[in-house]
């Protein structure tokens, strides 16, 4: 008997709650979707429809590898974020819509058809950077990252989105080797984790994510020591900064960025209501 849109549905969510994952039923359908090469809209004007045999198969093991934890955004290759679509794999952190957060603010200081220049430090996939750029056409960018692996996923990005001629990415230590460059908005979601705290995550991020994207050090705030000053240093007169942060971490990392010299320096808060983006300004 072959197995039905609907039912693949059904038995994918029950499978994934009964392995304790988050949200059960919208990563079933996911699931469904894609190896059905199905849409939202056919699982419910079309419920009956059956999965062939290969689509059967496909869909078995993509169920499998998320009842054992694997990110769906590693299984299926893509994340969605803002309003892209993004290649993901295990060298880069997944997007995630709290960092939306800080593309909104982004967009808010810089309306559209104003000429801007954007550096993005720590780009891992480009999902931040890429975002900002498709929506705001005179803008250009620069990403930076340490893992070559990682570069390789945003300029893959970069190219499908059409973005390629207004990006450059390229390998550093943060701002090292930028010399006297200079820009107009410096944007960053560095690690921020504790140390100590990574052992206990889901295994969904512990196990599949790049340490090199969460360890923040052992009071999470390593990146922040580095990039206040560097951050004011390659903004120009006027030029703003914004970086994601832990629910808990905004009075550390606002003191850290006002010791660096930053005005106008506050913390907005995601859709949760957590505090999730400081953000600050450069003297004229």
């Amino acid at each position: 008997m072959s197995l039905t849109l609907v039912q693949a549905w059904t038995a994918a969510r029950k499978r994934l709650e009964a392995a304790g994952v988050d949200g059960p039923v919208i990563d079933a359908r996911l699931l469904v979707e894609a190896a059905a090469g199905a849409t939202r809209a056919d699982i419910i004007a079309d419920p009956h429809r059956a999965l062939t045999d290969a689509q059967a198969a496909r869909f078995d093991d993509y169920v499998a590898r998320r009842a054992r934890r694997e990110p769906v955004s590693h299984i299926l290759g893509r994340r969605g974020f803002w309003k892209i679509m993004l290649n993901v794999t295990p060298d880069v952190l997944t997007p995630r819509p709290d960092t939306e957060t800080l593309v909104e603010l982004a967009l808010r200081f810089f309306p559209e058809g104003r000429a801007f220049s954007v550096l993005d430090l720590g780009v891992g996939s480009g999902a931040i950077l890429l975002a900002i750029l498709a929506e705001r056409p005179a803008a250009k960018g620069l990403g930076i990252d340490v893992s070559e692996s990682a570069l390789a996923v945003a300029r893959e990005n970069a190219a499908n989105l059409g973005l390629e001629r207004r990006v450059a990415l390229l390998r550093g230590d943060w701002t090292a080797g930028l010399g006297e460059a200079s820009f107009d908005l410096v944007v960053s979601n560095p690690p921020y984790i504790r140390s100590a705290e990574i052992a206990g995550l889901e295994p969904e991020v512990r196990d599949h994510e790049p340490r090199l994207a969460l360890d923040g050090g052992p009071d999470g705030l390593d990146a922040y020591r580095v990039l206040a000053p560097e951050m004011l240093r390659v903004l120009k007169p006027g030029g703003r900064f914004l970086v994601e942060i832990g629910f808990d971490q905004s009075a550390e990392v606002e003191a850290l960025f006002r010791a660096a010299g930053a005005l106008s320096v506050s913390t907005a808060k995601d859709l949760a209501n957590r505090d999730r983006v400081v953000a600050g300004a450069k003297g004229e």
